[in-house]
């Protein structure tokens, strides 16, 4: 029987050693995975395309993407095998959706998916022309838009390309009608050549961007049938590419138009009016919008949140009215995939109690975002509050709770200022008694002579 229990020990051994050798293999395939993902972290993107035929005619657009680093997924919008989730996660940063006539996703996509993906946090660009599907309007009146009806197309008889057909749709976009927001679209300067669908938004919606919009001559409606009632989109509310800021900083862009992504429109030399050719900036800003809708461009970070008194460097287990405290940040900037000091000097900084007691404007020194300021003589529970969102910047919010007590008995002032004539009425009083009392008992009145006498 001995040898009969060694061998069975020894079998046992083997089986645990592979057991262990299986877990490790596990383990060690997951922390690959978590590193693969982080190393190629936000910078996944998937391109859903109305055929493979559109990778080609846009091929500058993508090659783009790529050269910034990013890691695109070429699929059919209708591809049955589409998915965004896989064991919770997502498996893309950015969607770019270049199939406008599309009617329904394939596979698990639908408009509800993708407003759960802007909900976590993703990232979207979506184009759309002429007869957009309904899917695509679907996902634009969950962000905020509303594309024009279907076979309606932008027109402008004042601004428009020589080689449109007459139909006045190929419409020459100045530069002066961008978003004044560098950040969000660069610099350009040159005319912008646009042909598709107008896009309608609520002025009202402080999250929505109009990124591009029509000059005051331009209209949206079918060119083929003539017009009997007024338009949906006129003048400066026809919008051309519309954008989408949302409180979780997720971005979504709308452009109302594929074929301004296109190689053909990137390299197009347009004229207006019979004035000399000139390049179009549809690749310049095609380039830089994409960049900001994808967290290249305008991205802060808070690295860090401080408080104290002013001279100390901890913060302190409560503080008391009248006391000067010190309110700090530490945030960056991303530019060109770096993470650089933020140059902003508008941030504000908020002492509130149900409501602001102390709003502060805050100094920039290297990033570093402070301000000093006296604590009310109100005691309570209090907040640090920042809530910074300028247009183009992702949203910086972050609340500080901290408690503000009374003085102590041994902290009040001996003398207070402002009572110094109650102090002088009471001194006066006690000298007006003593005096009084020294009169009264010193002082003896002569005595009356009787009546007899």
């Amino acid at each position: 029987s001995f040898p009969t229990r060694r061998s069975s020990d020894l079998l046992d051994s083997l089986l645990q050693e592979t057991k262990d050798y299986r877990v490790m293999r596990l383990l060690c395939s997951v922390l690959l995975l978590c590193l693969v993902s982080q190393i190629s972290g936000e910078k996944r993107v998937l391109a859903l395309l109305e055929n493979l035929a559109v990778k080609e005619t846009h091929s500058i657009y993508f090659s783009t993407l790529t050269s910034h680093g990013f890691t695109v997924t070429y699929k059919v919008a209708d591809d049955a095998n589409l998915t965004l989730k896989k064991f919770g996660e997502f498996l893309y940063d950015n969607i770019i959706v270049f199939a406008p006539t599309v009617e329904e996703f394939g596979g698990a996509l639908s408009a509800e998916a993708i407003t759960e993906f802007i909900d976590g946090g993703g990232n979207l660009l979506i184009s759309g022309n002429a007869n957009t599907g309904e899917v695509l309007r679907e996902i634009a009146s969950e962000c905020g838009f509303e594309v024009d009806e279907e076979g309606t197309t932008v027109i402008d008889h004042l601004n428009f390309d020589a080689k449109d057909g007459g139909q006045h749709n190929l419409v020459v976009s100045d530069a002066e009608n961008l978003i004044k927001s560098e950040t969000i679209v660069g610099t350009v300067t040159a005319p912008l050549l646009f042909r598709g669908a107008g896009i309608l938004a609520d002025p009202s919606n402080p999250l929505v961007l109009g990124i591009l919009t029509g000059s005051s001559s331009a209209y949206s409606h079918n060119p083929d049938e003539p017009i009997r009632e007024y338009p949906h989109a006129t003048g400066k509310n026809t919008l051309l590419i519309a954008g989408l800021q949302a409180r979780n900083n997720a971005r979504v862009v709308f452009a109302g138009s594929l074929e301004f992504f296109s190689d053909e429109f990137f390299t197009a030399k347009v004229s207006r009016n019979g004035g000399a050719p000139e390049s179009t900036g549809n690749a310049q800003l095609a380039e830089t919008l994409s960049l900001w809708c994808f967290n290249e461009r305008g991205l802060l970070r808070l690295d860090s949140v401080n408080h104290h008194h002013v001279g100390q460097k901890s913060p302190p287990e409560f503080y008391t009215i009248r006391e000067m405290v010190e309110f700090s940040i530490q945030v960056s900037e991303k530019k060109d995939g770096v993470w650089v000091p933020f140059k902003g000097t508008d941030v504000q900084v908020e002492f509130v109690r149900i409501d602001p007691f102390v709003r502060a404007t805050m100094t920039n020194k290297g990033g570093r975002v402070s301000a000093q300021f006296k604590i009310p003589d109100v005691y309570g529970v209090y907040q640090f509050r920042v809530n910074h969102q300028r247009v183009g910047y992702s949203r910086i919010q972050t609340t500080t709770q901290v408690s503000v007590r009374p003085l102590r008995h041994n902290q009040y002032e001996r003398f207070i200022h402002s009572a110094y004539p109650y102090y002088a009425s009471s001194f006066s009083m006690m000298a007006g008694v003593f005096l009084f009392a020294l009169v009264f008992l010193y002082t003896k009145d002569d005595d009356t002579k009787k009546k007899t006498e």
